[in-house]
């Protein structure tokens, strides 16, 4: 079986080369990223194609399945440069599957596509993914579900699969998911357990995650089965501010999610971290998912608990954590994270 991963140097795509790599049914592996890491694993070749210009129907040719993980959080101020590669270049990676004659095509979605739900109860995939209209990242992730609505509807001989992953942790990425959500001006030393002084006791601030690993071995049953369709995919527990705070040794303090928005903006604004107010407004609108269509039919089971995950993004970012690649490289953002502040915080470095 020959896979083509398209964004494959990033958090989810280094988890999924590896667990590809380690699968006997696999003979090769094409990572397209848009600059060619100097990462190396087993079976797997580079290449360095842009999703959003370069002709990708030739790399797809002779593939059993194709990978979509491309995706742009930053540069969070430019959504002409974000939606060019979220939107059009989902477009161009679904058109050059079709012409390349790949049987499966599997997608990188995300609870973000999903429309505001319950917090209370678990929803399966049918629940709409109308997205969230605050959050430019929702409303990609909607546009493209539906951009794969009529992928699937034309051809009806590929086999299309979609992921919905709640959040996504490992070790490897912390520098990447600092860089991106909270920028150059963290402390890295004070991302521990027991320095973290309060936890905002807000309502629906109730989330999922996964580790990355795992989000990787999904992929792989979904690219390797027979499966079709949308999958949610989470570990437990379900993390709320209760268990954050019993996790990180915190004390929960009260607070309003309209001082959260509030602080958010402003603070964006001003540029001292890089992400934008629609962010809590997803996290605090999209429902909690039930993973039993993943366990049942992709045989999906998490090995790694949600609390665990994020422990351990934390200890990755205290660390430094990282891989050769350009997303990932604690390095990419220049010495004492120069280069990050240069191009302005919520830029791409």
């Amino acid at each position: 079986m020959r896979v083509v991963v398209v964004g494959a140097s990033g958090n989810v795509g280094t988890s999924v080369l590896a667990a590809l790599a380690a699968d006997p049914d696999v003979d090769s592996i094409l990572g397209i990223a848009r600059r060619r890491p100097r990462l190396e694993i087993p079976k797997t070749e580079w290449t360095a194609a842009d999703v959003s210009e370069d002709d990708l129907t030739p790399h797809f040719q002779g593939a059993d399945a194709v990978v979509h993980l491309a995706w742009a959080i930053q540069p969070s101020r430019d959504q002409e440069t974000v939606r060019r590669v979220n939107v059009e270049g989902s477009a161009r990676v679904f058109d050059a599957t079709a012409r390349a004659g790949v049987p499966a095509l599997v997608y990188a979605s995300s609870v973000g596509a999903y429309s505001a739900g319950p917090k209370d109860r678990a929803v399966d995939e049918s629940w709409p993914t109308e997205g969230v209209v605050t959050s430019f990242y929702s409303r990609h992730k909607a546009t493209v579900e539906r951009l794969l609505d009529e992928f699937e509807a034309g051809h009806e001989a590929v086999r299309v699969v979609r992921l919905r992953p709640g959040l996504i942790f490992k070790r490897e990425a912390a520098s990447e998911i600092r860089r991106y959500f909270a920028g150059p001006l963290l402390p890295s030393a004070l991302v521990r357990d027991r320095l973290i002084p309060v936890i905002p006791d807000v309502p629906r601030l109730r989330f999922q995650a996964v580790h990355t690993d795992d989000v990787g071995h999904a992929y792989r049953l979904a690219i390797k089965g027979e499966a079709r369709g949308a999958f949610n995919i989470a570990a437990d527990p379900v993390l709320d501010p209760p268990r954050l705070a019993e996790l990180l040794g915190a004390r929960l303090v009260k607070v309003h999610p309209g001082v959260l928005r509030t602080g958010a903006a402003l603070t964006w604004r001003l540029r001292l971290q890089p992400t934008p107010p629609g962010w809590l407004d997803m996290a605090l609108a999209v429902p909690v998912m039930d993973t039993s269509r993943a366990r049942t039919e992709l045989g999906w089971t998490p090995t790694i608990t949600s609390a665990d995950a994020l422990l351990e993004l934390m200890d990755g970012i205290r660390s430094s954590g990282g891989l050769p690649t350009p997303p990932l490289d604690p390095s990419s953002g220049g010495p004492m994270r120069v280069r990050e502040l240069k191009t302005g915080v919520g830029g791409k470095p």
